[in-house]
């Protein structure tokens, strides 16, 4: 099967339910695959980003924030493990809060309880919030979840998987 190309779908139709993959020659194009995403989402919506170093975790942040209307530029969180962008004055309203979860989840402890401790100023329920490296870590943040899965080919073109998933327990309390 040809991957399909990003410029060639609504949002809708890219969130599948099966292994089909879309194919993001361009940075510019998963920038494009996370604001065509942005739309659906509102306050309370989890996605959970997959895939190595470099594949585009934060190039879809970065189009899921440009697509929700927030402040501020989005780059990788991976030494202050979470951001927070507030919605521009013209925008849907929705804040975003943007988690590098690499080294949260360690040695058992709760990523729920990590995030709290952050001292956070928006609470997770009223905001997106975007998890890289979060696959297996951060899916009992919500009852379900939009899973982003990135990869980087040989030829540097990304390939992207979207699917909803629906959570095996509820979120905790």
């Amino acid at each position: 099967m040809r991957p399909r190309r990003v410029r060639d779908r609504r949002a809708d139709a890219l969130v599948r339910t099966d292994d089909e993959h879309i194919e993001l020659p361009e940075v510019a194009d998963t920038e494009a695959l996370g604001e065509r995403l942005a739309v659906g989402l509102g306050p309370g919506d989890l996605v959970v980003l997959s895939g190595p170093l470099g594949a585009g975790k934060t190039a879809f942040v970065r189009g899921l924030a440009r697509g929700l209307g927030v402040a501020g530029p989005v780059t990788s969180p991976t030494f202050v493990i979470a951001r927070e962008h507030r919605p521009l004055p013209d925008g849907p309203g929705v804040p975003l809060v943007h988690v590098d979860a690499f080294r949260l989840g360690m040695a058992g402890v709760d990523v729920a309880a990590q995030l709290d401790d952050l001292d956070l100023d928006t609470d997770l329920a009223d905001a997106v919030v975007a998890v890289e490296w979060g696959e297996g870590v951060a899916e009992r943040l919500a009852a379900r979840h939009l899973l982003v899965r990135l990869e980087r080919r040989d030829d540097d073109v990304r390939v992207a998987a979207v699917r909803r998933v629906a959570g095996t327990s509820p979120p905790p309390g």
